[in-house]
């Protein structure tokens, strides 16, 4: 038996404007969104904004349904978008924003969406940096979507 252990270095900001001039307006446009989510159920609006290499800005929003588990978590509207407009561009940014005043720490992506995140990751060939935020201000980026699920689950495994 070996002991082994992943750990993952991540950047903590005091606010947004420690952040790009890029990164400020993704988290504008992320906030935009979240104000508009449709949350009618769990009132947990979540809202995201991810920065193509063509210069494109998408934004998504968590949707709930009545018939749960049917919504979609705002990143993965986000991406989802951006594959379907611009499917040969790259993700360079993401930024995820909760309204969740009761939470001082940043909230991460669910499971599913982490997966779905690492996925795009490989099938572009290069990590984007994810930037998550709470509602009182706590501020965190990762580097790459893997680092949130280093083991993810990897198509090639399906090819064995």
């Amino acid at each position: 038996m070996h002991k082994k252990e992943v750990r993952f270095e991540y950047l903590e900001f005091s606010d947004i404007y420690e952040c790009s001039e890029t990164v400020q307006k993704l988290f504008n446009k992320a906030v935009e969104a979240m104000e508009k989510a449709y949350a009618p159920y769990s009132g947990f609006m979540v809202g995201a904004a991810l920065q193509l290499d063509n210069g494109q800005v998408i934004t998504g929003n968590n949707q709930e349904n009545a018939a749960y588990p049917s919504g979609l978590c705002a990143e993965r509207v986000a991406v989802f978008a951006a594959k379907s407009l611009y499917p040969d561009a790259q993700i360079l940014h993401l930024v995820i924003v909760t309204s969740a005043q009761n939470i001082m720490r940043p909230v991460s992506p669910c499971g599913s969406c982490r997966q779905v995140l690492a996925e795009y990751e490989q099938l572009q060939q290069k990590p984007f940096k994810i930037y998550l935020q709470s509602a009182n201000g706590g501020l965190i980026c990762v580097e790459a979507a893997t680092d949130l699920l280093p083991f993810n689950f990897d198509s090639e495994l399906l090819n064995t």
